[in-house]
């Protein structure tokens, strides 16, 4: 059985095992730290989601124990959801637009409904083909369908356009399927999120951000008509850039909103990766401390006035 590493260095700070019964094996690990809030931020105008299923999603998402003290993910957030009959698994992150916080709307609401609504829709479906059952001897009909990440942004943006408690928005989407059966990783990315793979120790991938101008990302949006205007960004999951290969066992996959790639170079994610490697961690353990490790470090850089960002060299 190959093994793989996933650190989904977002949000949610849980260890899992994924697809046990089949050659491929993923440990998923993930952490976050929600940004402070910027002091021109104005208060929310909406109350937030009403009780219900997506509530109830996010704040359970939220409770997840994880190694660094934080409760809050920001306008980030996540979703890891293991694909039909343990087929895959599906994971992406999603980061709010902040901008919407100048006229008074949470950025987040959008984000957390994309999330909320991708891992719905691959809660159901498999990774890859639907696959039937060879110790049957009946040739039943098979249940659900397969679903590639672009099927996955696409379905979960419809559910934010008609989720009524998110009345406007913005962000940027990174969705990732993993086959349990052939290894094939399949990703879609819209705007600046974005993942890397790593193999041997070295950066064998990293997914270039999509921009329209420098800090203007594409993104999915959700806007009333009469705040439209000639300047309105209104992105699709058509304009995705997609992406696919066979892994390898060992490789690492790290998935990532901008407020680790603002802060990270390639190589301290590799200098960190090969660090946590070397220890003596198992599966479940080495993801989350892998995921913690860049978190944590990420938010060291973010506060350290003296280091040139990333994003400053821009």
């Amino acid at each position: 059985m190959k093994k793989f590493r996933i650190g989904l260095v977002v949000n949610k700070s849980t260890s899992r095992c994924y697809s046990t019964i089949r050659p491929f094996k993923f440990h998923v690990g993930a952490s976050f730290v929600g940004k402070p809030a910027h002091p021109d931020d104005k208060p929310p105008k909406t109350a937030g989601f009403p009780d219900g299923p997506l509530k109830q999603w996010r704040d359970k998402t939220l409770e997840w124990p994880k190694g660094i003290a934080s409760d809050q993910s920001g306008h980030d957030f996540f979703y890891v959801q293991e694909m039909k009959n343990g087929s895959g698994v599906s994971f992406g992150v999603a980061d709010g637009v902040g901008g919407w916080s100048n006229v008074g709307i949470d950025p987040a609401m959008f984000s957390q409904s994309l999330m909320y609504h991708a891992h719905r829709y691959s809660k159901n479906a498999w990774a890859g083909e639907p696959e039937t059952d060879p110790t049957q001897d009946m040739d039943e009909p098979v249940e659900g369908w397969e679903l590639t990440p672009q099927e996955c942004l696409d379905l979960a943006y419809g559910g934010v356009q008609r989720e009524k408690s998110v009345q406007c928005g913005s962000s940027t989407a990174c969705i990732i399927n993993m086959n349990a059966s052939s290894g094939l990783l399949r990703a879609a990315n819209l705007g600046d999120s974005g993942f890397t793979i790593i193999r041997s120790n070295t950066p064998f991938y990293v997914q270039p951000p999509q921009t329209h101008y420098f800090n203007c990302p594409k993104q999915l949006s959700k806007i009333p008509e009469f705040m439209k205007s000639d300047g309105s960004i209104v992105d699709h999951p058509s304009d995705a850039d997609l992406y696919s290969i066979n892994l390898q066992g060992g490789d690492i996959v790290i998935a990532y909103t901008d407020g680790l790639s603002d802060n990270l170079f390639p190589n301290d994610i590799t200098a960190i990766t090969s660090l946590v490697m070397r220890s003596n961690l198992d599966g479940f353990e080495l993801a989350q401390t892998l995921a913690d490790r860049l978190v944590l470090y990420a938010t060291q850089c973010m506060w350290d006035k003296r280091r040139k960002s990333p994003f400053e060299r821009t």
